[in-house]
């Protein structure tokens, strides 16, 4: 089993969880179809974009064990549209602007950042310092904090931004911190982390 297993799993069936989750709930209320409509479309493109650009980290061969266990946390952030459609709120237009927005620029971020590195490192291999990763060394990362961040705005309970933090210092920040080391073997890459930053982008 690959770690891309487990992942595009979660990825593909996000859709029909909320779904399911609007049925059981009978809650057909604007947050609920906007809520489906940001996840459900980020589940679609990250399949997409394994389609199209996969990450080779994702190829990695795990037990099957460790894969239930991965989908399992994965799950966790089926917490968000759960508490939103099961306990009925109604988020405010305003609210509900700023989560679409938020998770506009998260998604450009995400998957723009991803597709530079991965057609660059095709051409060429070596540290890349321009487009997204001119001013910031992990736009994916910030990225997704950013589209997950929408996700919980949406849910408007404090429960869904605690897991994210505690998924960004469990597994993104070592990701980050590991990715730092391995660029810095580049002569460059230290020229290169004073004008970028860490996870926000250096002005």
């Amino acid at each position: 089993m690959k770690i891309k297993h487990f992942i595009n799993l979660h990825k593909g069936i996000t859709t029909p969880v909320i779904l399911g989750m609007m049925l059981i709930y009978d809650n057909f209320e604007l947050g609920a179809w906007i809520y489906l409509a940001l996840h459900g479309t980020y589940g679609l493109l990250w399949l997409l974009k394994d389609q199209l650009y996969p990450d080779p980290s994702w190829e990695e061969e795990i037990p099957f064990g460790m894969g239930i266990v991965g989908f399992l946390v994965l799950g966790l952030y089926w917490v968000a549209p759960w508490l939103l459609i099961s306990r009925g709120v109604v988020p405010p237009l305003g609210l509900v602007a700023g989560a679409i927005a938020l998770n506009l620029i998260g998604t450009v971020l995400h998957y723009g950042s991803d597709a530079q590195k991965y057609f660059m490192l095709q051409e060429r291999k070596g540290l890349i310092t321009t487009g997204f990763f001119s001013r910031c060394r992990n736009p994916n990362y910030l990225g997704e904090i950013m589209i997950y961040g929408s996700f919980a705005l949406l849910s408007m309970h404090w429960l869904p931004a605690v897991i994210l933090g505690l998924l960004v210092v469990v597994l993104f920040l070592p990701n980050m911190r590991k990715k730092d080391e391995s660029l810095a073997r580049y002569p460059e890459f230290a020229a290169y982390k004073e004008q970028s930053g860490f996870l926000l982008p250096k002005i």
